[in-house]
């Protein structure tokens, strides 16, 4: 404790109510005039204990969004709407599941159990990475008991800013002088994490912000003016003298895409003595970068806005000569053209990550985002394929970003600080990489398709229906717009206030209904009624019906996506979906959807089949073996119209050595158009339907 708050607490200035056990501490000091519930609460706590109110509300926002959150412990341990960290949550696992399964979805080489299997959990919570317990001092300083400052709102908040108040080496009514103290409160020992989260902050006091939370409080953050703006320069330069393999700018992408200077073409022995010889430690992954004499540097791609740690994942042949495996990514020896970046959470904590990468044996993705204050880590260089989709083609073509967090409880702790530095960073990499802004192309790991009718069924469901896809794609400058006479829609519900029925949140009661909570998506009906069946899923359910489960998405549609009007009958509206009309609850005075415009495909004649993945036609195949290219369950009926994403050309890209020297890339003549079928996108050949613009 500072000496100031210690004086003042001593003097009578501020007061920290001792707590007697058996009674309640004293209540949270009156409101201020015109204030009510939690911007009351806000404004009493900054009061008391001399923080600033715009700091608290941004601290809080950053770390929330002003949210209780029924009292549940975030991914960190953190509680309530100041994220106050207590020890590790019993129900919060520290593996990562997210990929377990086949996530490299290459029917050529499947992957060995081996390959996926989860590091011991005392392995995972030896990393130095978990957050700093924060809510006992929080309770000492303020005198509340900590069972209260978990389920109490009012309490967590006055409690905050106590602890806020703690960190601050002088008391001032500037906001700008708090910088040092919310840094702390980032809750990590890096100094370069703690200041971006404090950056991050003091921009939201700038923009100011406003919402409902999630237990209907409205609370508003006025602009902040004169606030300093961080020198992105002085980040940069701070970041790199920081960690020496970290570069929060964009000097790399020349050299990722520039091909290791070591590899050449070779015959196929001169390939497997290069494999032979690379049987040691793990090789890290790297962007390459032609330094003085040739060698290699690992560097973080990132925005200058953003500070990034390169934590690398390994790159390692093992298993014996003749039966030989490697992991966990493939290098590529050329420039790759990526056409999607996919959503993913862990399912799982932060602190597992850094020996879940660096294991060959395990899988991988492109980047991880820490929930509690939107710390970016890269492992596989955005040139180099990492094994996440459980798709061949989509992970040859796509980037992967985790978040940390939970499907069934997403939507309590996929925080603003994670939304944030996740959309600076899609954003960043579409640029890059000439990506468009939209959910064709902007996928969560639900919408990539299995790949085979056998696969579909244990394709994965994150991030799950409580990530905010609106408030994502605002925070991109990319908001969903209505246009004037669209004959398809975007699905767009109000996060906040569409509360749909969900089961399956709580492992030991998976009937018990989930919390109420906000959802950007929308339940199908086989009928324009809330009581009729949702619309079935040949493929995830062969012969069963669709469930409300929280990890069903086989009657759902999802903001931001796409797709064609079938009907409309009062104040619903159908869809084209899995080959059947949908409804969905659409009233004109609480819409949720919008009327878009967009291509559309129908069939040219008969049913037309649909494929998970764009492969080329057999007779393109010359270097690499043929890949069948088998249709999913689900056809196009005549009549029926689907929404158009992209149209590419079918490929194979062959990765299966070691070596990126030995792969090859099979481009074939046949054309594909991906379409918005279910809730995930799928592909028709162009051949098969008739495009209507």
């Amino acid at each position: 404790m500072h000496l100031w708050l210690a004086a003042a607490l001593a003097a009578g200035t501020l007061t920290a109510p001792s707590v007697v056990p058996g009674h309640q501490a004293p209540p949270v000091p009156p409101s201020v005039p015109g204030a009510s519930g939690r911007q009351a609460d806000f404004a009493a706590a900054a009061r008391e204990y001399g923080v600033p109110e715009s700091v608290l509300l941004g601290v809080s926002y950053l770390e929330s969004r002003w949210d209780a959150n029924g009292g549940r412990p975030s991914t960190a341990g953190g509680y309530g709407p100041m994220h106050l960290v207590d020890a590790f949550p019993a129900d919060t696992r520290t593996g990562f599941y997210d990929a377990l399964g086949d996530p490299r979805g290459d029917d050529a080489r499947p992957m060995s159990r081996s390959l996926t299997e989860v590091l011991s959990r005392s392995a995972l919570r030896t990393s130095a990475s978990a957050p700093r317990t924060t809510l006992p001092e929080a309770g000492r300083l303020s005198g509340v008991a900590a069972a209260r400052l978990r389920d109490d709102p009012a309490a967590n908040i006055r409690a905050g800013a106590a602890l806020l108040a703690s960190y601050q080496d002088r008391p001032s009514s500037v906001p700008a002088d708090w910088h040092g103290a919310v840094a702390r409160y980032a809750g990590t020992e890096d100094p370069v994490a703690s200041r971006a989260f404090a950056d991050e902050v003091f921009s939201v006091m700038r923009e100011g912000a406003q919402r409902r939370t999630d237990d209907g409080q409205e609370v508003r953050l006025d602009p902040v003016s004169d606030l300093p703006v961080a020198n992105e320069g002085e980040q940069a330069e701070e970041s790199a003298q920081a960690d020496p393999d970290a570069r929060p700018d964009g000097e790399q992408a020349e050299a990722v895409t520039q091909a290791d200077p070591d590899v050449q073409p070779t015959t196929n022995e001169q390939a497997d003595a290069m494999d032979d010889q690379t049987d040691t430690d793990a090789v890290p992954s790297i962007a390459w970068e032609a330094g003085p004499k040739g060698q290699a540097a690992g560097r973080a791609e990132c925005p200058s806005s953003l500070t990034c740690e390169w934590m690398p994942a390994a790159y390692k042949r093992f298993g014996k000569k003749k039966n030989r495996d490697y992991g966990n990514h493939d290098h590529l020896a050329r420039t790759r053209s990526i056409d999607y970046i996919v959503i993913h959470d862990t399912e799982g904590a932060y602190q597992g990550i850094p020996a879940l990468v660096r294991n060959p044996k395990y899988v991988s993705w492109h980047y991880t985002i820490r929930s509690r204050d939107g710390h970016v880590a890269q492992h596989v260089p955005t040139n180099d394929i990492a094994w996440h989709a459980g798709n061949w083609d989509v992970n040859t073509r796509s980037i992967g970003i985790e978040h940390e967090g939970y499907l069934a409880k997403g939507g309590t702790w996929y925080t603003e600080a994670m939304y944030r530095s996740s959309a600076r960073l899609v954003k960043f990499l579409a640029d890059k990489h000439h990506i468009p802004l939209n959910r064709a192309h902007i996928l969560g790991h639900d919408n990539v398709p299995g790949t085979t009718p056998q696969t579909v069924a244990g394709m994965h469901e994150d991030p799950g229906p409580y990530w905010d896809w609106g408030h994502y794609f605002d925070l991109m400058n990319r908001p969903f717009k209505a246009v004037k006479d669209g004959s398809s829609v975007i699905i767009n519900p109000s996060y906040a206030g569409n509360k749909p029925r969900f089961t399956g949140c709580q492992t030991t009661k998976p009937e018990q209904p989930c919390p109420a909570h906000g959802a950007a998506t929308v339940w199908l009906h086989k009928e324009p009624s809330d009581t009729a069946p949702l619309v079935s899923d040949m493929g995830k359910h062969p012969g069963k019906p669709s469930t409300y489960s929280v990890y069903d998405h086989s009657a759902r549609a999802s903001t931001g996506q796409r797709y064609a009007v079938a009907g409309r009958q009062g104040d619903w509206t159908a869809i084209w979906y899995l080959g059947q009309k949908a409804w969905f609850r659409n009233p004109a005075s609480n819409p949720t959807a919008i009327p878009a415009k967009g291509p559309t495909v129908t069939p040219l004649s008969g049913n037309v089949k649909v494929y998970g993945r764009a492969y080329p036609e057999k007779p393109a195949y010359k270097s690499a073996a043929y890949q069948s290219l088998t249709p999913l369950k689900y056809k196009i009926a005549p009549g029926q119209t689907y929404t158009v994403g992209d149209t590419i050309t079918g490929s194979y890209y062959a990765a299966n050595a070691f070596s990126p020297s030995r792969h090859v890339t099979t481009t074939g003549t046949t054309r594909y158009h991906q379409i918005q079928l279910g809730h995930r996108v799928m592909f028709v050949m162009a051949k098969d339907v008739r495009m209507i613009s």
